[in-house]
This record gives C-alpha cells, structure tokens and sequence, in this order.
C-alpha cells in the first residue's frame, strides 16, 4: 500500500464500527492511502468490513455493549495495531463525547469533532438555548429540562397542545412521545424518562410544541478546521416511522431557493455557535407556512450522505479524515446537479417493520446509469440480531426527481435478496404512490400511507407511530 507523507498527522485508521459504513470508510482510507483497522465481534467474524480491512481485531462478544461500544476493548484494538486514528461511523460510540476524550488522551486521532461540541449538542436542552443565543430559530417549548411532572405540565400550558416529550441525550426515536391532551401528560411523562434512562443513560427530557404535518429537512456541514463553515443544500428526511428515516432525497420538492439560502445560513449560525469542525448535519422542522426551527444537530457522518454526495460530486468521508489530517479540502461546486433518493433496505418485514434476521442464500445488487448501493452484504452474509437491520442502500440519481424516482424503480426490481425479507416491496409501493411521487408529503406520510393500504385489503394498518 501507498504511503502517506511524512506531513501527515495519521496513517493508519481504526474503523469503531461495522456494516456499510465501515466498508464506506475503509474505501476513503484507501483513497487517501492509508492503512485500516477492523473491530469485530464475535458474531461478525466473517463480515464484510473486517475481509476488507489490512488487519482486524475481535473487541467483545455479540452484543454491542460489550463489543462496538466497549471504549476500553476498542482503545486496546487501536494500541494493539499501532492505529494513531480512529473513524466512528455512525451510531455506537460516534456522538460519545467520552470516548472522543479518551480518544485524545490515549494519542489518537479521533476524526470527528471536539469532545466538548459532542457534549454540548448531544445535549439537546443545552443545544436548543446556545441556538437560541445565535439567532437560529428554535422550536417553541421548554428552556432546558424539565425535572418534574408538575413543571412539565405548567410548560405544556404555556406552548399548548399537541406537544412532544424528548430525550435530553439521546435521539433517533427513543425516549420520545406525543401528548395530546391534559390527560395523557403524567404516563408519557414517565414512559419517556423509563425510556431515556435506558437508552442513553441519562433520564433528563424537555418538551417542545408539536407540529402537523411538518416536514423534516437537515442541512449538511462541514467545518474545514479553518474557522469557514461549508454547507451542501438540503436532504429530504421525512419519509420515516416512529422517527427513523426510511427513505431520502435531495434536493427537497419543497424546499425553495429563499428557503434554502436561510436555511443554509441558520446552519453556519448553529455551526459557528458551537465551534464545530468535520462533517455534521444541522436538522430542521419546516412547517407548511414555511417557517423552519431547529431540533438537533448531529456530531457525526449521516446514514443519509450519499444522496448530498451524489447531486454535488462530493465526498464526504474522505473531507471527514482530509479535516482530522489538517490538509486542505476541496470546495463543493457553487450548485449541485440532479436529483438523488436513497432507499434503507432493512433485513425487517416490509408491512409490520418486525426484525428478520438469518442468512442471505442468494443477492443480486441492481445496476446500470444512476444507481450506487452501499452495502456490506454478501451472499452467504449473516445479518444478526444484535445490531441496527440495515442491509444496503440503494441510491438513484437522475437529472431530475422523475428521473431518480424511475431508476430507482427498475433498480429496486431487478435486486434480489433471498434467505431474509427485506423492505424493499414497501419502497416499490411509496415510490408508486401519488402522494410521494407529487413531492406533497409530510412527517405523517407513511402514517397516511399504511391507513390506505389498509384500507384496500380490508386489513388492520400497522402500528407506525410510537
């Protein structure tokens, strides 16, 4: 393997993860020149990351807590093979300020941003008062957290209903909420502290006013460690069940050129504010007057990249560790090209969303002009049931949203995945629907999407919101 100049801060990297992102972030190292480390557990042994890696280390057993977010077996992983950096992913230990701490303690390179903003906005209450302090509009609810019921309930009617409970520490659907009514305050109250306590560790919720039909848009950043804060337009997220993501695009149908531009700004605000540096992504509620507030930001690479990559030539892993090398990163173009959807096919059933873990007996991944699948998955793969169910993502580009939505059809047709089910039959009817296909969707759209499914066959709808 090439070797990286002297100059370099780091060359070799420890890849804190598994799956698709792992094989997403090896491939940027080898970009760059750099050797690579893979951390397994025991149930990943034959996994794609750690084949494609230059050496591997087993850190723990099955479960995540004692393997992919074991700091102290991770850090002995990185002194073991002489790794002087380490990439985190997403998910697990990525937006773990303590483990960025120790990273630097320990020598190590930890490409991402300071320990200091990982904790500051990892804390939601704490994130939502500095934007409020410059200038980003906030979502209208409560000035740090709420330490009792009583409070919560003097909060709630201040800002009216409906409104939603959050964890303070955490995000991605847990701990989260919505009150409708007086009367349902004190049990989802309490869910929502049960919840976050066991997620995160850490049981502090705040409130914020809940909107209908909003739609959820986040804004790509990067601080380039040279005090310029870059932004790459917008993603399209709303298309998710009980706040996950299922489906992306970028640019959104809804967003114009006015809103973007403020936007864009309120994320350099957000970004400057919190001294951010490396990849990380500013999130939005736009609600239908147009009118955008912020709800968190995200201290990491996102599950959704790809498509922001695809319309602007960019790619971001490799700025990610250009950033942590203190090299120059190059400028994206002034406007991006196209239009890009990604579709997370989970190893889940594609009606109830229930987990479908076990071997893949037989894939076939599509192909052809416009379409890049991000996977770890092999035939002969085992997806555990451990870990997220994500199995790949497939990205369609197009000249135009039509164009992307048609070649992510036939992509999404010709690929086969045997052995497990997948949510790929979902993806095929949202990407048929007229709603979806009009661009006029919302939070609430699959929530819409399943009523009228069922409705048709004269079923009961699945449960799609928590």
């Amino acid at each position: 393997m090439a070797t990286p100049p002297a100059k370099r801060r780091f060359r070799k990297v420890l890849v804190a993860n598994r799956g698709e992102i792992a094989v997403r972030v090896i491939r940027a190292c080898r970009d760059l020149g750099l050797d690579t480390v893979a951390i397994y557990s025991t149930a990943d042994r034959t996994a794609l990351h750690v084949q494609m890696a230059d050496e591997a280390v087993c850190v723990g057993p099955p479960e995540g807590q004692g393997s992919y977010r074991n700091i102290p077996n991770i850090i002995s992983a990185a002194e073991i093979s002489q790794a002087d950096a380490i990439h985190p992913g997403y998910g697990f230990l990525s937006e773990n300020a303590h483990f960025a701490e120790i990273c630097h303690a320990a020598g190590i390179v930890f490409i991402g941003p300071s320990p200091e903003t990982i904790a500051l906005m990892g804390d939601k209450a704490r994130a939502k008062a500095l934007m409020r302090e410059a200038g980003v509009p906030v979502v209208p609810g409560s000035i740090g957290t709420i330490s009792s019921e009583s409070e919560g309930l003097d909060v709630a009617s201040e800002i009216g209903y409906p409104l939603i409970i959050k964890a303070s520490g955490g995000g991605g659907g847990r701990g989260m909420r919505i009150v409708t009514s007086p009367d349902e305050f004190s049990n989802a109250f309490q869910t929502a502290q049960t919840e976050a306590l066991q997620a995160f560790g850490n049981k502090e919720v705040y409130i914020e006013r809940f909107f209908i039909n909003p739609r959820h848009i986040e804004i790509q950043v990067l601080g380039d460690g040279k005090g310029e804060i870059l932004t790459f337009g917008e993603r399209d997220c709303s298309i998710q069940r009980r706040h996950q993501k299922l489906l992306e695009e970028a640019p959104s149908p809804f967003i114009t050129a006015a809103l973007r531009s403020a936007m864009s700004q309120a994320a350099i605000a957000a970004s400057k504010a919190a001294d951010y540096v490396n990849a990380g992504t500013v999130e939005f509620l736009v609600d239908p007057e147009e009118r955008f507030f912020f709800i968190e930001m995200n201290t990491r690479i996102q599950v959704e990249h790809p498509v922001t990559e695809s319309i602007f030539r960019y790619d971001l892993v490799k700025a990610q560790i250009l950033v942590a090398l203190g090299e120059p990163i190059p400028s994206p173009p002034s406007r991006p090209e196209g239009h890009a959807i990604e579709c997370r096919i989970n190893a889940e059933d594609p009606w109830t969303f229930t987990p479908s873990p076990g071997t893949i007996t037989r894939l076939v991944l599509p192909g052809g002009p416009g379409i890049r699948v991000d996977t770890a998955a092999y035939q002969g793969a085992v997806i555990p049931p451990h870990y997220d169910s994500l199995v790949a993502k497939v990205i369609a580009t197009g000249r135009n949203r039509e164009e992307a939505m048609d070649r992510m059809l036939r992509a999404l047709t010709e690929m086969r995945v045997e052995g497990i089910r997948t949510t790929i039959p979902f993806h095929l009817e949202v990407l048929r629907d007229p709603t979806f296909r009009s661009g006029r969707y919302s939070t609430s759209f699959v929530e819409h999407f399943m009523e009228r499914r069922a409705q048709a066959s004269g079923t009961e709808p699945a449960e799609t919101n928590a």
